[in-house]
């Protein structure tokens, strides 16, 4: 088994994933409904946030690059991170840094986790509703209002008071005009690629890491091999026992941690299914149109499919039909993918002649 296959099923209330002119959505053409999403880049993000905290380790800066113009303006160059495995944000997360001329070269790695937006289960099961909402602090005396005339001159207390006569206008309240927000069951995907979790290449020819990274990382114990990729260094078995128990962790129990969230929701997960399968673990949880109104859809989590296993919370006994409901389910999916990815032998990988 080269890879991890998991999908977790959330369930979120009145809430905002990701604000883009408010909630972001796609349009369902089958079904003719907007269809709230998180994409993936925010999932993934919120993810590695929680695998930072569970390992306690501070996430590796990040170097923003800018250029001076001729005409003595600053241009925005691009934006990379470290290229350093030793941190857990970079080696599950990827890196690409692009050569700047002279003797630097492009360093890229792809990511061993694969990563899913965060959809509706189905259509029908998950939407948004919109609102007029208001921030009103009219009842407070204190407020201090300030009016700026098309000059950007402050208006005296009696000029506004002109100003706004015969105009229904409070100055203690703005409109948030069509807030929407988000309501349903949502799924997501994550496939774990065994091969390149912990193996960073040290292909000269592709190079993933500058020489002096390298001769770091051997310093540091890590162990020269060879995989499918071609030569590589693994990380020890200390730093991976370590970090397999926080991705396992962060997979399990991530929330979105990104400033674009807001409206509180616990987006507590209903099911989480683990196999080394897509094809069966995308049936594992599903929906079915309605027989008899096709304009419905039921939730389903099938508990009884060979090669997949699921695990399903109490709380998911309220919204879709199972027997399997379990106190310390998420636990048990946590514990689940720590013994897969533990078991796996980094350090000796199978090697195609």
């Amino acid at each position: 088994m080269n890879t991890i296959y998991i999908r977790t099923l959330k369930r979120a209330e009145h809430t905002v994933f990701n604000v883009s002119d408010g909630q972001k959505y796609y349009y369902d053409s089958q079904f003719g409904r907007r269809i709230p999403y998180s994409s993936g880049q925010q999932v993934k993000r919120s993810m590695i946030d929680s695998l930072c905290d569970s390992i306690n380790q501070a996430p590796s800066p990040t170097t923003f690059l800018f250029d001076v113009t001729k005409q003595k303006e600053l241009k925005e160059g691009e934006v990379y991170g470290t290229c350093d495995p030793r941190y857990a944000d970079q080696l599950f997360g990827g890196w690409m840094k692009a050569a700047k001329g002279g003797k630097d070269r492009t360093l890229k790695r792809r990511s061993p986790l694969s990563i899913s937006a965060m959809r509706a289960l189905h259509p029908m099961l998950a939407g948004m509703d919109s609102e007029n909402a208001s921030f009103d602090r009219s009842e407070r005396p204190n407020n201090k209002v300030i009016v700026r005339d098309e000059k950007g001159n402050e208006l005296s207390e009696d000029q506004i008071v002109s100003f706004l006569e015969g105009k229904d206008r409070s100055l203690s309240r703005k409109w948030i005009p069509d807030n929407r927000r988000a309501t349903g069951l949502f799924v997501f995907d994550v496939a774990i690629d065994l091969r390149r979790l912990f193996n960073v290449s040290v292909n000269s020819f592709e190079p993933e890491m500058s020489g002096s990274t390298i001769e770091n990382l051997k310093n540091e114990g890590w162990v020269e091999s060879v995989n499918v990729f071609g030569p590589c260094l693994v990380a020890p078995h200390a730093i991976r026992k370590q970090w397999i128990e926080g991705l396992a962790h962060a997979i399990i129990n991530w929330r979105i941690t990104s400033n674009q969230s807001r409206t509180f929701s616990l987006m507590d997960t209903l099911a989480v299914s683990v196999s080394d399968n897509a094809n069966l673990i995308a049936g594992s949880i599903r929906a079915k149109l309605s027989e008899e109104d096709s304009k419905k859809a039921e939730p389903i989590v099938d508990e009884n499919i060979n090669g997949v296993d699921t695990f399903i919370t109490l709380q998911a006994g309220g919204f879709i039909h199972t027997k399997g409901e379990q106190a310390d389910a998420l636990e048990k999916a946590e514990q689940k993918l720590v013994d897969l990815m533990m078991a796996y032998d980094y350090e000796n990988q199978v090697v195609p002649q």
